[in-house]
């Protein structure tokens, strides 16, 4: 039985509309997941992210373990009083940023030794390690499995030996996580772009048993088309039952097309990113704010908005937030696109509820090319 129950409350196509049940709150589904590397959601006040109608956020491991560490956190309450944040929160296990960022990383069966990109300190990060850190030391209330990425494009003998692995971890993963009531455990399914890597991924993952199941090995250079092709199978290789997350995605329209293939869950910088470089997330595509037609634009980003960054100040302000280096200007359009994000997850729930997702869908990609 699954630690946390998920219900289903409206299918339109292989789109789900639900809701992920956890003692810190309910998760609505689809849901997209702000991302707080180091405790933070860049530029944003928790209060900010929450009026944005966010019901989680992502922390990194990764970052939190080498500063100012997971033991420190613990001490000071755990990562939720840490932040200030009281809702769920769900933590990368940390695979990804060791072979990203550290200066140095060897992968063996036991574990992964690396260097800190920081200070170059050596640290081993385990599968038994990661669940100790993010499950008791962080006090997370979705934990991920420990798996190994390998770059993309990658010979499918390398991705394989990766996926299985990553398998293994996952197993010694769910030994170490054991059974919890407040906590649940997420498997991550491997094999970059090849069908029957996936599959065999999959059903090893069943056969461990996880709280949810990550679709991994995406988003990582391979481009939309190929992401969505991955997409038309992946999903439903994984339980109809539980939670299906897609990491590290995206653009907008990368969240509608996954949803239409049957995705729950997902989180990705950009929203935060792309408002610290002056681009603006909205219906009708991404605008650049440094652009000098937005001088002299008295209109909002989004007069319908509740939130206040895209509602009450002009695109002629934020310009000039923009062009002068003005710290708010990243504040606004971090918010301004956290917000969107938030509302189009949102909007999504409301179409599949309704029985109107392909319109919705169609309508929004048509939108999205002309912006």
């Amino acid at each position: 039985m699954a630690a946390f129950p998920f219900e289903i409350a409206a299918t339109d196509g292989k789109a789900r509309t639900g809701v992920l049940k956890t003692p810190r709150g309910d998760i609505r589904t689809p849901a997209f997941m702000p991302v707080g590397t180091a405790a933070t959601v860049k530029a944003l006040t928790v209060d900010q992210v929450a009026q944005t109608g966010a019901d989680i956020l992502l922390g990194n491991t990764y970052h939190l373990m080498l500063r100012p560490t997971a033991e420190r956190i613990r001490r000071l309450g755990g990562l939720h009083r840490f932040m200030r944040w009281a809702r769920p929160i769900l933590t990368d296990s940390g695979g990804f940023q060791v072979m990203s960022l550290s200066k140095i990383a060897k992968v063996t069966e036991e574990a992964v030794t690396f260097q800190s990109h920081i200070d170059g300190s050596r640290h081993v990060l385990s599968p038994e390690r990661s669940m100790e850190i993010q499950a008791d030391l962080l006090g997370s209330d979705i934990v991920m499995q420990l798996d190994q990425l390998v770059a993309w494009p990658a010979e499918e003998a390398a991705a394989a030996e990766a996926m299985r692995l990553s398998a293994r971890w996952g197993a010694r993963c769910k030994a170490a996580f054991g059974q919890r009531d407040t906590q649940a455990l997420f498997g991550i399914q491997q094999g970059q772009t090849t069908e029957a890597l996936r599959k065999e991924s999959a059903e090893r993952l069943i056969e461990i048993g996880f709280d949810g199941y990550a679709i991994g090995g995406l988003a990582v250079g391979e481009g939309h088309a190929t992401m969505c092709e991955v997409l038309d199978y992946a999903p439903g290789q994984l339980p109809a039952d539980r939670p299906r997350y897609l990491m590290g995605v995206g653009k907008p329209i990368d969240l509608v097309e996954s949803v239409a293939r049957g995705v729950d869950m997902f989180d990705c910088v950009l929203p935060t990113r792309s408002g610290r470089h002056g681009q603006a997330w909205t219906w009708d595509g991404p605008i650049n704010l440094k652009n000098a037609r937005f001088a002299e634009d008295e209109a909002p980003l989004d007069e319908a908005s509740d939130c206040p960054a895209s509602r009450d100040y002009s695109r002629a302000y934020l310009h000039h937030l923009v062009k002068a280096e003005e710290i708010l200007g990243q504040v606004l359009l971090s918010w301004h696109n956290v917000a969107f994000f938030e509302a189009l997850v949102a909007a999504m729930r409301q179409a599949i509820a309704e029985g109107r997702f392909e319109a919705f869908r169609r309508d929004f990609s048509s939108r999205q090319r002309t912006g």
